[in-house]
């Protein structure tokens, strides 16, 4: 039997030098393969051995390895791909989103937010010990920032300490009860430095207004009890299970060395021990790259204590620590406009804030990739984009280390930047659910930067033509997780207000790419996952339509039918 091994299988077709056909268990047939291997056209068969891929190809030839025990499965003409992988994923805290109040980004009435609080505040799900906290609101509450101060600075709430978060994850808002708990007042925003005071709302006569942003929120989130393990693992389990569902099967955690809510340092464990326990439980049913954020003006010396912290999770089924990652700006929206500019905000003046320090961030990327570790920087304006690049450069200068770096949300990017990705071979890990014509894009951030900046949102074309490499990417639970959301949003650039900036949009062929073998690139495991192809881990999704072929609106709809992760099936519709 093992001379079958040998034969020409059919165009594609290739096998490992497994002892036997016995050891060939599943067989997936009669399906449109889409291997996501560059080049490669569509296959019709996989067959898996173990938790490996052993050939693809086409039906007759992939058939002819069956044996006893072997599952075979007739796909009926379905298309069958790799699972998705997201490169940049807030899992726990996304999770959360499932478990905790949420708004998940939903605009809501006032009156109906109001109903939503009390309903949370009686269920449990806003209480945090003595406080209310309720995440996901999207930034455009903070247009009417007196409103908010209307309704909850008075009656019911007069003396209940509340925080509603964005999920931008940046900004917030506290009313009154919870500025006085966090000692929040008048004369402490003026003792501030000019830099921090920017970071809190003000009334006229500089008396808070509740509104908050990055450093301005930390006095209040510290108010609020650490949530406990068992809450953070049932939230964990809550997002696997929804990944599950999405044909997810892998995702870069950008900042696991942070507890929700939570100040992080070098020490920080963040929700590490969360996807511990859900490896040595067997629960881990996804590739998780666990990055630890360091500090934006960190230098080398840093990098040993984060170590001591990756030391205590190496080894884990399914968990790997690949890298850091680090802040370079804020966000661009109004009223918070932390976002690093080279043109400053038109009404204001100010050019943001870029946290990082150009004179020494070079030392500190090429200290990580002399250490063998990728960086993963987010960068939303201009200016923080180039000089993320600047800082990639220097290590690549030093060596050549082929570790893929990469820069995340990309909102705005200058053209003369377009063509170092593809020079400094750094990864654009793009969350193209956000390039749409509405009313984040349109009202909260284009009447404030200059129209050459805006020109150039989410330039998902402009960095493909210029040999970029994109990795699809949500940042979920500030927005879906959804990745054929993604997709319709990245062909389509359609929104309510009409299409933006349509000569950056990007075919399907590409967004496909972006959230398999691109993605596992950015994590630093396309060697195990990503494709179809012999020896690589068997992870795969059939889904419910021709993904190929149909409309880019059928496109948005697409629902998963199965999940297989390495050799199982662990999700059917």
């Amino acid at each position: 039997m093992k001379r079958l091994l040998n034969i020409a299988l059919g165009v594609g077709l290739a096998c490992s030098a497994l002892p036997g056909l016995a050891a060939v268990d599943l067989i997936l047939y009669n399906a449109k393969v889409y291997t996501a291997e560059p080049g490669q056209p569509l296959q019709q068969a996989v067959a898996v051995a173990g938790d490996k891929i052993v050939a693809v190809g086409a039906d007759q030839a992939v058939l002819r390895l069956k044996a006893n025990g072997t599952q075979v499965i007739d796909l009926d003409g379905k298309v069958l791909m790799p699972g998705m992988l997201d490169s940049h994923a807030h899992a726990i805290k996304g999770g959360l989103q499932l478990k905790l109040a949420d708004l998940a980004g939903e605009q809501l009435p006032l009156d109906t937010l109001e109903q939503r609080l009390r309903q949370w505040r009686a269920d449990g799900k806003a209480r945090r010990g003595e406080f209310l906290s309720v995440g996901g609101l999207p930034p455009s509450y903070w247009d009417d920032i007196a409103a908010l101060e209307q309704r909850f600075n008075h009656g019911e709430w007069a003396n209940q300490p509340l925080l509603l978060a964005a999920n931008d994850m940046h900004t917030g808002w506290a009313n009154q009860a919870m500025l006085r708990r966090a000692g929040v007042d008048a004369a402490k925003i003026a003792a501030l430095p000019s830099e921090a005071r920017n970071t809190i709302g003000q009334h006229p006569d500089g008396s808070p207004n509740g509104f908050l942003v990055d450093a301005g929120l930390y006095p209040v989130t510290d108010l609020l009890p650490a949530l406990s393990q068992d809450t953070l693992v049932s939230a964990g389990r809550m997002a696997l299970d929804y990944y599950k569902q999405l044909g997810i099967t892998g995702w870069m955690d950008p900042l696991a060395n942070e507890l929700p809510g939570a100040d992080v340092n070098n020490r920080s464990l963040g929700v590490l021990p969360v996807y511990k326990a859900l490896a040595e439980n067997g629960e881990l049913n996804a590739h998780v790259a666990a990055l630890l954020m360091a500090d934006a003006k960190a230098r080398p010396a840093d990098l040993d204590e984060l170590d001591k912290v990756r030391q205590q999770f190496l080894g884990l089924p399914n968990l790997t620590l690949p890298g850091i990652k680090v802040f370079a700006d804020g966000v661009a929206e109004a009223p918070a406009q932390s976002a690093a500019l080279l043109e400053p905000y038109r009404n204001t003046g100010h050019r943001g804030e870029l946290l990082l320090d150009p004179a020494h961030f070079g030392e500190l990327v090429s200290a990580a990739d002399a250490r063998g570790w990728l960086v993963h920087v987010h960068a939303i304006g201009d200016r923080a984009v180039r000089e993320a690049l600047n800082g990639i450069e220097q290590a690549r200068r030093e060596r050549d280390s082929g570790i893929p770096h990469s820069i995340t949300h990309l909102q705005l990017v200058s053209p003369k930047e377009y063509a170092r990705f593809k020079k400094l071979d750094v990864i654009a890990s793009m969350q193209l659910y956000w390039a749409s014509a509405d009313d984040a894009n349109l009202e909260l951030v284009k009447p404030y930067v200059s129209a050459m900046a805006f020109l150039h949102t989410f330039p998902a074309h402009s960095l493909l033509r210029n040999g970029a490499t994109i990795a699809g990417a949500s940042d979920w639970p500030i927005s879906t997780p959804e990745p054929w959301k993604a997709i319709y949003q990245a062909i389509t650039r359609k929104g309510p207000n009409g299409v933006l900036n349509a000569d950056e949009a990007i075919d399907r062929q590409a967004m496909f790419q972006a959230y398999t073998l691109n993605a596992a690139r950015a994590m630093r495991l396309e060697h195990q996952v990503g494709s179809l192809k012999v020896g690589k881990q068997a992870d795969m999704i059939v889904l419910d339509r021709d993904v190929l072929t149909v409309s880019p609106e059928a496109l948005r709809d697409t629902q998963v039918l199965q999940t297989w992760f390495a050799g199982k099936r662990i999700y059917r519709r």
